[in-house]
């Protein structure tokens, strides 16, 4: 019996892993780079991809490490998480600014400038997400900045950055107001389980719109706001549905969206 249920811990506790260490959530920035290139009509840099992973990694930790004690009443399993492997977590952490570090000098000081900017809001969430519209601005703004940003900013030949930008942005607000709703924060609170909801799918109706009607190369980002919007329709208020379907959103509509880009072009 014990064999069995160590068999059957296995899989959740790697999933725990992969979504309490912030491992999951940088996946989706880097395919969301990797989405808002191609929309852009300009090569997905390796060295950009490597950064929105490693600077999305450490902002991420170092924000469920300074949030330890908060996040034990909405979050607890993630908050047991992060106490057992704390010291590898800070570990991370130094690992993810070194490279993150390397990788921008290495991209060049414009990259640097949008990432050194998305940074600093990163590591003022702590105070700025009590402000009650606050963070669903500043983390569309910066999640923005990351994933079309430093594309267009290392690539002076990017086009269509307005309507990528624009594309993604009110993507990842539903998504703000999805993780809000979970963690019972900010004005998804306020509004609700129903009407937050509410807010979330219909913000997405514009934004599909925009893909649909947009140049010919931004219409596979079309993905994102479906995905977004799958995952609402389906929400639960568990810490896994949370962490797992609400950002699980964003990377498979960006990895769709990459693949469909791909296969267009060849």
């Amino acid at each position: 019996m014990a064999g069995k249920a160590a068999a059957i811990g296995a899989p959740g506790r790697l999933v725990d892993a992969l979504i309490f260490s912030s491992t999951w959530v940088a996946s989706a920035a880097v395919a969301l780079t990797w989405a808002s290139a191609l929309a852009m009509q300009v090569r997905p840099e390796p060295r950009l991809l490597g950064l929105a992973f490693a600077g999305t990694l450490f902002v991420y930790t170092v924000d469920r490490l300074r949030d330890l004690e908060r996040d034990r009443v909405t979050s607890p399993r993630r908050s047991a998480f992060v106490e057992r492997f704390e010291p590898w977590l800070r570990m991370q952490v130094a690992v993810a600014a070194l490279v993150a570090l390397a990788l921008g000098l290495g991209a060049g000081m414009r990259v640097v400038v949008v990432a050194g900017t998305v940074a600093v809001f990163g590591l003022l969430h702590r105070r700025l997400k009590h402000l009650l519209l606050a963070k669903p601005i500043y983390l569309t703004a910066a999640w923005a900045g990351v994933v079309v940003g430093m594309p267009a900013a290392h690539d002076p030949a990017a086009r269509h950055v307005v309507w990528v930008a624009l594309i993604v942005a009110g993507t990842v607000t539903s998504n703000v107001v999805l993780s809000n709703l979970r963690d019972d924060e900010g004005a998804a609170a306020r509004l609700g389980h129903r009407r937050a909801l509410a807010v979330a799918a219909i913000n997405l109706l514009p934004v599909a719109a925009l893909a649909l009607l947009g140049p010919v190369a931004v219409r596979p980002l079309v993905l994102l706001p479906l995905f977004m919007a799958g995952d609402g329709a389906g929400f639960r208020p568990s810490e896994h549905y949370g962490a797992l379907a609400v950002d699980g959103a964003l990377l498979a509509g960006a990895l769709g969206a990459a693949g469909w880009a791909s296969a267009a072009a060849t």
